[in-house]
Parts: structure tokens; C-alpha cells; sequence
């Protein structure tokens, strides 16, 4: 009797899931993006030029798979992804906390290289937060992967409160008043930059 409800139940669940994310889009001025494979390694490159075991803090962290791919293929680096919309968050907590235990249970994450990675167990995390409010104070690298009115409103916070040292690595947008160290062209179809910025 009850298992003939469910598939009206799992579409209506879809129906609020698909309009909650619609609203928090609107909300935020973009949508929770994926990466490409292409853009996504250009990524990881660059943080693994930020020298020692580095915070890093991906800014507008959305379905998790950037950070995840971060920590996979970045030995010592620590990634906190800030996230406010919570479809997307739970989603990347699901998906760490499945790769977490999975990891536990004898599997072994490769690097592309073949060789052994680390577990994400206490290097990668991803939280609701603010990415106008939060603190940067402490970041070694940040990456963003947002929109040109965001990248407006950070250049001052970044410039305040990142140390000396610290990279910004920003997917697509440039940072407004700030001359970037380089600027990588990703071969991916749509030739995507990505713009990095020393502090």
C-alpha cells in the first residue's frame, strides 16, 4: 500500500530540491557549477605550487567536486569548502563522508600518477557558511569559481585579511584592480582561464 506512494513521494521531493536550488541561485546571482576535468587539473597544479601543508579555502564550494579532486591529488593540503546553498552542501558532505568510509574499509585512493593518496579524513571538509563574512585570515590559497559581482566584493576582503604569501586562484573571473601573477588557458572546449593572484 505504501510502495505505491513512493514514486509520487521521491518527485515531490525532487520538485522542492530542483525549486530550493532555483531560489538560492537567484539568490546568490549563479548556480552551483561543475568544473571540467581540463579546468579542474589547471586547479590542482596550481595549488600544488603553494609551497609546505597549506590551508586552503574554496570559496563558494557548491556540489564538492573541485575540493574533492583538490585533496585527492594535493598531498598535504587541507581544503574547507563554504557553501550556503544547502542542497549542494549536503550533497558534497554525503559524498566526502561515503569516500571517508569507503576509505576506511580498505580501498585506497590513486593520484594520477599511481601512486597512493591520502584519505580526505581531516583534510577536507565542507561547512554553510558566508563567503562575503567569512575569514580568510588564515589561508595559504583560495579558490573561487564564481561571478564577476562576487570577485567585486571579495578583492577588498582578500586584500585586508589573506597573508602575505596567500594565492587567490580564480576560475573564469578576474579580480578587479589586481594584476594576476599568470593566467592559464585550459584546454578545455570552452578555453576557460584561470587566473591566479599572489598576495
Amino acid at each position: 500500500m505504501i510502495i505505491q506512494y513512493i514514486p509520487w513521494l521521491i518527485a515531490v521531493l525532487t520538485l522542492i530540491a530542483v525549486v530550493w536550488i532555483v531560489i538560492v541561485s537567484w539568490r546568490n546571482g549563479i548556480s552551483p557549477m561543475p568544473t571540467s576535468r581540463q579546468v579542474r587539473q589547471v586547479v590542482i597544479q596550481e595549488v600544488n605550487r603553494i609551497p609546505g601543508y597549506a590551508d586552503i579555502i574554496e570559496a563558494g564550494s557548491g556540489w564538492g567536486t573541485l575540493g574533492m579532486d583538490v585533496v585527492k591529488h594535493c598531498p598535504g593540503k587541507r581544503l574547507t569548502g563554504i557553501e550556503n546553498s544547502l542542497i549542494p552542501l549536503w550533497t558534497s558532505q554525503c559524498l566526502t563522508w561515503l569516500s571517508v568510509g569507503f576509505n576506511r574499509a580498505g580501498a585506497v585512493i590513486r593520484t594520477e600518477r599511481g601512486g597512493q593518496g591520502n584519505s580526505f579524513k581531516g583534510r577536507l571538509r565542507f561547512i554553510h557558511g558566508n563567503i562575503y563574512t567569512c575569514s580568510y585570515a588564515h589561508a595559504d590559497g583560495v579558490i573561487c569559481y564564481l561571478f564577476p559581482g562576487a570577485m567585486t566584493r571579495l578583492a577588498d576582503k582578500f586584500k585586508r585579511e589573506l597573508p602575505p604569501g596567500a594565492r587567490v586562484i580564480s576560475v573564469c573571473f578576474a579580480l578587479p584592480g589586481k594584476e594576476p601573477l599568470r593566467t592559464l588557458i585550459c584546454r578545455d572546449a570552452l578555453r576557460t582561464k584561470v587566473y591566479v593572484y599572489a598576495f
